[in-house]
């Protein structure tokens, strides 16, 4: 199903880059459009986790460079009947975290140093276990292959603005073809990401909670993360924000709202469906399926 959900995903982004090429070029750039996609497609399939890594300057965890992490990671992938994922530690403030990989096999968290400091063990445990339940999914791969493929078609339209049309003898729209692109691609590239990512969140939360067994310490996570991701900007997230809905909470400053243009569901949406859950399993606070090792509230790599 993952396969099917790509290959749809991939599809509609190179049909979004020949119809920028097309208003930038005529059939000439819908062409040179198509084999830029092509390119850009097979090289985010195989990379795209490794760059949106590099994106917000991750740095690789070790078992030696922060063991509590590590073991909480490993005790959760083991909840989740997953291999060990690599694990990446963002110096930012804003607290929130986000998972990539083509599959379980070579997957990676990611959380900041933020998440860190803000959150306790329950609630970093119940996060975590979120982006595991990602990986467990098998979203990550369409995910990090959106934000990249996203990232190149806002390119491309800045492309055109700053070259100009040169093919609109072939069918282009011209200097104004210019100015839709610029101004709509990326706004339609987000907005097949929204499709795709928004209703995941949902789901994500659910599998996690059972992960981690506290649906109520995910949605308690949630409220802390969504309440400072407003206050504190995140650098990395603004230089690309095709990359935004990967993350646990929108790392975007001002996007806040609960609309065809928020790259996440509402907080307060999410949060509900997690009391839900805890009611029907019948336990807001309840027995993990393995234990989780106990993380010091403090930054565990220094």
């Amino acid at each position: 199903m993952n396969i099917i959900r790509t290959s749809i995903l991939l599809a509609a982004m190179t049909a979004l880059f020949m119809g920028v090429g097309w208003l930038i070029g005529g059939s000439g750039g819908a062409l040179i459009a198509l084999v830029f996609a092509a390119g850009t497609n097979a090289f985010a399939f195989w990379n795209s986790d490794r760059m949106v890594l590099r994106m917000h300057n991750a740095e690789p965890v070790t078992r030696a460079s922060a063991p509590e992490l590590w073991e909480m990671v490993g005790a959760l992938a083991r909840n989740a009947e997953l291999p060990m994922p690599k694990v990446y530690l963002i110096r930012d403030a804003q607290p929130n975290a986000f998972a990539t990989g083509r599959s379980p096999d070579n997957a990676a968290v990611a959380v900041t140093e933020g998440l860190m400091r803000m959150l306790n063990r329950d609630e970093l445990a119940g996060v975590i276990a979120h982006e595991l339940a990602h990986i467990r999914n098998r979203d990550t791969l369409t995910m990090t292959v959106a934000a990249t493929v996203a990232g190149a078609i806002s390119m491309l339209a800045q492309f055109g603005f700053l070259f100009g049309n040169r093919g609109n003898d072939r069918g282009g729209m011209g200097p104004l073809g210019v100015l839709v692109a610029v101004i709509f691609a990326p706004m339609a590239a987000m907005l097949i990401q929204m499709t795709i990512s928004r209703t995941r969140e949902y789901s994500a939360d659910r599998l996690g909670a059972q992960i981690c067994g506290r649906p109520l310490d995910l949605a308690s996570a949630l409220r802390k993360i969504s309440g400072a991701a407003h206050r504190i900007e995140m650098p990395s997230a603004e230089r690309n924000p095709a990359s935004a809905p990967m993350f646990i909470i929108n790392p975007l400053s001002g996007a806040r709202m609960d609309n065809l243009f928020s790259t996440h569901p509402n907080v307060e949406n999410r949060i509900r469906e997690l009391e839900k859950l805890s009611t029907a399993m019948g336990r807001g606070v309840s027995r993990r399926v393995s234990p989780i090792p106990n993380t010091r509230r403090e930054s565990p790599w220094r």
